[in-house]
């Protein structure tokens, strides 16, 4: 069973993304409702679980695995799962373990995770005004998130900063973050907004800031050279001459990166997403329970998803409604 994982569309799958809880400490509003109600803990892959399913991806070819969450690092003894993971990087099966997060927990952290084998983290912050940044998150704290950079960066870690564009809100920090990351030595990437999940009051078409407009205004004031860089996700990237620095743009909207997709991504609950974009999803987690001590339903099962690769999303926001919007949270498949 264990050939490599191919869409129907000839794509090798090698990137797995995790969510291990759907708790965050945080609640972004784009992201998720202030009153959230969480999954009760008998629904969530435990930690051996997760173990379990993410090595059986690794054995199937998978060779890079992000941690996701809401907030990976919430997550009770979640160190004990990146630690069982290190040892399918010193094997040489896994080529990168690595993390997104808000950054709220890095102080605690960033040690732990190096030692676990752990080299970048994609950490997520889109203001560096307090005030904007409480209201964003509602709940959390910029100070918190300078301590967890910096002890990231003292650990050795190499910290990327994820902004989700958002007209009217971050506008006029696009060239305050482009400085910052400079000045830190990280780079940068810009997300446009995507319709998911049902937010209340927020309304996707107002905050929707294309990056081609924000690409526009960089060019104005830096050399903009196009790398041919991957990193194994959506993002592309550009190199500003002046700087040095590198700049990514993640345009699910404006410019659909669907044809290079070598991703899939699972919820703290087992179940599969191959595509962000689309409700389809596999229920892998009968075949983790009910299958104890044998690994070849689980493996037919993931080969039967893969086998349901979409080609694409349907994102658009050009008619003036957000076609292709997901019911469901961006924290309940981990961004």
């Amino acid at each position: 069973m264990n050939t490599p994982l191919i869409d129907p569309f000839q794509r090798a799958i090698t990137y797995l993304r995790v969510s291990v809880t759907d708790r965050c400490d945080f609640r972004c509003v784009y992201c998720m409702s202030e009153n959230m109600t969480f999954l009760p803990k008998k629904e969530l892959l435990t930690l051996e679980e997760l173990d379990r399913m993410c090595s059986t991806f690794i054995r199937m070819g998978v060779k890079k695995l992000r941690i996701t969450g809401g907030e990976p690092l919430v997550r009770r003894d979640i160190m004990t799962f990146f630690n069982g993971m290190a040892r399918h990087l010193e094997a040489g099966d896994l080529e990168e373990l690595t993390l997104t997060t808000n950054g709220s927990q890095l102080a605690r952290f960033a040690k732990d995770l190096y030692a676990a084998g752990v080299r970048r983290v994609n950490v997520s912050l889109d203001t560096l005004d307090d005030e904007k940044f409480a209201k964003v998150t509602r709940w959390g704290r910029l100070p918190q998130v300078m301590r967890g950079l910096d002890a990231a960066q003292e650990a050795g870690l190499k910290v990327k900063l994820n902004a989700v564009a958002l007209k009217g809100f971050n506008e006029d920090e696009l060239f305050t973050l482009t400085e910052f990351c400079r000045a830190r030595g990280m780079d940068l990437t810009w997300i446009e907004v995507m319709p998911m999940g049902d937010l209340g009051n927020e309304d996707r078409l107002d905050q929707y800031w294309p990056l081609t407009d924000l690409r526009r205004q960089l060019a104005e004031r830096y050399t903009l050279t196009e790398l041919a860089e991957r990193t194994g996700g959506p993002a592309r990237y550009v190199r500003l001459e002046e700087t040095g620095q590198k700049i990514g743009f993640i345009t699910p909207l404006t410019h659909n990166f669907c044809e290079s997709c070598n991703r899939v991504r699972m919820t703290c609950t087992g179940e599969l997403f191959m595509c962000l974009g689309q409700e389809d999803m596999a229920d892998l987690r009968p075949a983790l329970r009910n299958h104890p001590g044998d690994d070849a339903p689980l493996e037919a099962a993931i080969h039967r998803a893969i086998g349901l690769k979409p080609k694409g999303h349907d994102f658009d926001y050009s008619r003036q409604r957000p076609d292709g919007q997901m019911s469901r949270h961006m924290s309940h498949t981990g961004g």
